[in-house]
């Protein structure tokens, strides 16, 4: 392919129009010689010396117009100019280089208990140190939002309501922040296990993306949620949402503080998840990596052209091709010929 070829074809590639019908439009001057020709009627002076004119001019009367003769460069320079008023009217843009960028593929809501019970220490860190079951959560949290860039995170807390902390984010070191500012007790001393979900199942109803995921983090058993946890699991399940249930402390606890493991089963079984327990820090590591394993990091890519308009161009054209045609009309006069009707 020689280079001239080669420049048409990057020219077609790249070049688009955004009004391509106004290119219609282009025959319209043809159309319009087909027209009648205009004619203007002006007044005369009528002088009784008109005999003596016309001798003295050695000229005779007739009745007739005055025809306008445009060179044929002057012709072509008015074709130019209608060319390129088509051409701004079409918009050109040019596209450039395809650029492709990568963004979240999952949005991972994570619902965490901040009821009461959540202050008891019976997690313990890798330095040794008792800690509260809330804390142990957050660590493997920090450490799940550090491992994950590929997903957006969000964040409900839980107590006697469930409350939006985090909306779904790609900034993790934000999300980080608001979990780090979570508290026992801030939602309420309760479960709301069902509006948990019911909220994310809200929030999941305005993302785009398809791949959904809820961690639900718990230690205790529904205490009154408006929607039955399994009933809202269900809903989940029409939304294309997979639960996990994590739940987090000693199993054998008793009263409001037993943790309801059939009902986390059951929820998970119902959304195409899996339900986890979580007795200790170590656990509940083991259940984060597990989780890696279930629900890999997704990239989604995504490309785009960036467009710069260039209507400008025979636009500045038809203002040169304009100028040029004035110079010439000035430099070299249009001749006029008389025609007898």
């Amino acid at each position: 392919m020689d280079p001239l070829e080669a420049l048409v074809l990057q020219v077609v590639e790249q070049l688009e129009w955004v009004h391509p019908w106004a290119f219609l439009l282009l025959p319209l001057p043809v159309l319009m010689r087909l027209l009648p020709a205009y004619r203007e009627r002006r007044d005369a002076v009528r002088v009784p010396f008109f005999k003596r004119l016309l001798d003295a001019s050695e000229t005779q009367p007739q009745r007739g117009a005055m025809l306008l003769i445009r060179r044929r460069g002057q012709t072509v320079l008015i074709a130019l100019m209608w060319l390129s008023l088509i051409l701004a009217a079409a918009k050109p843009q040019w596209l450039g280089t395809p650029i492709e960028q990568q963004k979240a593929g999952r949005d991972l809501m994570i619902a965490v208990d901040l009821s009461g019970s959540m202050e008891t220490q019976d997690f313990t860190q890798p330095d040794g140190q008792a800690v509260d079951r809330l804390e142990a959560v957050k660590t493997v949290l920090r450490q799940l939002a550090n491992e994950r860039p590929g997903d957006r995170l969000g964040l409900i807390v839980f107590g006697n309501n469930a409350y939006l902390q985090s909306p779904f984010t790609e900034d993790h070191a934000a999300w980080l922040v608001l979990l780090d500012e979570t508290r026992i007790r801030m939602a309420g001393p309760s479960t709301a296990l069902g509006d948990a979900v019911g909220l994310a199942i809200k929030l999941f109803k305005d993302a785009e993306t398809e791949h959904r995921v809820l961690l639900l983090l718990t230690d205790g058993n529904d205490t009154g949620s408006l929607v039955p946890p399994v009933d809202a699991a269900r809903v989940a399940a029409a939304e294309n949402i997979r639960i996990y249930p994590i739940a987090v402390g000693d199993p054998t606890a008793v009263g409001e503080e037993a943790i309801d493991l059939e009902t986390l089963s059951r929820m998970a079984d119902v959304t195409g998840g899996q339900a986890f327990e979580a007795l200790d820090s170590a656990d509940l590591a083991a259940v984060f990596e597990l989780l890696d394993t279930l629900e890999p990091n997704i990239f989604d890519s995504v490309s785009f052209r960036p467009r710069t308009d260039v209507h400008w161009f025979p636009l500045a054209l038809v203002v040169g091709l304009y100028l040029l045609l004035r110079a010439a009309a000035w430099l070299w006069p249009i001749p006029r010929v008389g025609a007898s009707e």
